[in-house]
């Protein structure tokens, strides 16, 4: 590749102030003046000692910095925050977990664009960091690469495999004084054998497949083992190509397309991804400037995708058994006649062209012709309740009631609601969480800790769950969630009262509110507005910015 002919954005014209003050700068770090004519890459690290999820990405920065210099690149590493779920979760109610997506691709701008430079190279790893990085990959549009962190080890406690899933969901079991809080602990103790993200098919590893499926990450690169021989060789291929998209100008825009988010949301749907895919990538269009739909796509797509494999959550197979049977590439080449074969990846081809001859690997992809389940993994729910819209993930749809109708239990937090498990809560009733959608939490508080624990106390198949809050990707049951619009905003999530009626129909795709339309009313007009964040900082300027949960939530203007 002859280097006069590329355009680098990082090389200012001789003799300007700019020139002189960054060579002054770059000097004085080592660098050359042959390195001052080498394409500059951001390496985007959200390392964290707080979290397993982040531990080991020093030492694949480090890595990637010196195979970025073989390939005759220069990188610079960049930090930004590293939101884990389970750790930065503690508090507030998990109310800054959403809004550390949007600070994440803020800060890469800052750090990226700044200073003008060529390309980025983004570390993905756990739930919001994968979404923070692809939001700012279609902001800034500049040459950009995906590595992801892969997912960690599982352990054992008393004779038996345990992940964090259940621990999860354990905690419920206690509460109800099923299980002995030293059980609780020593699973706690012996989950996670090794870093990474949580090893099951939660957000975290539903995000890794949808950056392949988008075309932002090497085709064959999710899910991978953290560490693994797998993923150090993404580290060396990723490095030779960005510096080669670089010199091609192959940037975001023009692999994410309408096609691309299509066949992220097919994706999505044959392996029953984590239902947050959903807003993060109607964010993630949203920066990227594409007019997409995404409760549309899963409206149309529904019907098309069966479910192909059955992973932990959503069945016995584990994320390890994905990967052996070739991961995201082998679900795109099963579902290859109901994608957009012309949408590019980073490679620069098609991925009809990366799919052209590669044979599945035996294992648990299961076919069109015979698939796990014909039923829609993934469904969006409207009607008096919802009238924008709500999602509810199925799974394989084993065991879920298609239909449910029960009477409303009420609760403003996560923590009435988990204290109602010991005795307020029943077999049959539609537990409503409420106020914590993305203005009224602000920020997106969590649901996800009541939802594993009602399904750690038995109650997964016989309490239905409606909320305007966030739930885990590792989550099941009947778990109606992003009910739009959110009662912060006086929507009808506000007006229900303990005892109404609630109807769930999957069939009819309906979530509704049983109560006559003159007592709402009455309701409404007594209903009083909600006080605003009084807090300063980050969760502040987030409820008074965020769009609607069904937009993305995200802070660009309409």
């Amino acid at each position: 590749m002859s280097r006069e002919n590329i355009h680098l954005r990082s090389n200012f014209k001789p003799g300007t102030t700019a020139w002189a003050v960054r060579r002054a700068q770059w000097k004085a770090l080592g660098l050359s003046d042959a390195d001052m004519e080498k394409p500059k890459i951001a390496i985007v690290n959200t390392s964290s000692e707080l979290s397993i999820c982040f531990s080991h990405l020093d030492g694949v920065s480090d890595r990637l910095k010196a195979a970025i210099r073989d390939n005759g690149g220069i990188p610079f590493e960049i930090r930004t925050t590293a939101p884990s779920d389970f750790i930065h979760g503690a508090a507030k109610g998990a109310r800054y977990i959403l809004p550390s997506r949007d600070l994440i691709a803020s800060d890469i701008e800052v750090s990226v664009e700044g200073p003008m430079l060529d390309g980025m190279v983004c570390l993905a790893s756990c739930d919001k960091t994968t979404p923070g990085q692809l939001m700012a990959a279609g902001r800034l549009d500049i040459p950009t690469i995906f590595i992801l962190g892969g997912y960690q080890g599982h352990g054992s406690y008393g004779g038996a495999e345990i992940d964090i899933e259940d621990v999860f969901e354990n905690v419920g079991k206690v509460v109800t004084g099923e299980l002995p809080l030293s059980d609780l602990s020593g699973m706690a103790d012996h989950a996670i054998s090794g870093p990474g993200v949580c090893a099951g098919l939660g957000t975290a590893n539903s995000m890794h497949l949808v950056c392949e499926a988008l075309g932002l990450a090497l085709p064959g690169s999710a899910p991978v083992r953290a560490n693994s021989p797998a993923m150090l060789q993404q580290i060396d291929k990723a490095a030779r190509r960005i510096v080669e998209m670089v010199g091609e100008g192959l940037t975001p825009r023009k692999i994410m397309t309408a096609d691309s988010f299509a066949n992220a949301v097919a994706l999505v749907l044959a392996v029953s991804g984590s239902a947050n895919c959903v807003r993060h990538l109607q964010a993630i269009a949203d920066e990227a400037q594409v007019d997409v739909d995404l409760y549309a796509l899963i409206d149309t797509l529904g019907s098309k995708v069966p479910l192909l494999c059955a992973v932990r959550p959503n069945g016995n197979a584990r994320v390890e058994d994905l990967e052996r049977s070739g991961g995201g590439r082998a679900v795109m080449k099963r579902i290859e006649s109901l994608i957009h074969r012309d949408a590019l990846t980073v490679t620069g081809k098609s991925w009809g062209e990366e799919l052209a001859g590669y044979e599945v690997p035996n294992g648990i992809i299961r076919t069109l012709d015979d698939p796990v389940s014909r039923t829609p993994a993934l469904v969006t729910l409207r009607g008096s309740l919802a009238p924008d819209g709500s999602l509810l993930k199925l799974g394989t749809a084993e065991g879920h009631k298609l239909s449910f109708r029960g009477p409303a239990r009420t609760f403003n937090s996560q923590e009435a609601a988990i204290d109602g498990l010991g005795g307020t809560i029943k077999a049959g009733d539609v537990v409503v969480l409420r106020y914590l959608g993305p203005r009224g939490g602000p920020g997106l508080a969590s649901a996800s800790w009541f939802v594993a624990a009602l399904n750690g106390a038995g109650f997964g198949e016989t309490v239905a769950v409606v909320t305007d809050g966030q739930l885990s990707g590792l989550n099941r049951g009947i778990a109606v969630n992003q009910v739009a619009p959110e009662a912060f905003e006086a929507g009808p999530l506000a007006l229900v009262e303990d005892g109404d009626m609630i109807k769930i129909d999957v069939a009819a795709r309906s979530i509704s509110l049983l109560v006559d339309e003159a007592i709402l009313a009455e309701r409404q007009d007594r209903l009083a507005s909600p006080p605003p964040a009084t807090d300063r900082g980050w969760l502040s300027v987030f409820q008074r910015l965020a769009k609607p949960i069904y937009k993305g939530a995200t802070l660009t203007p309409d």
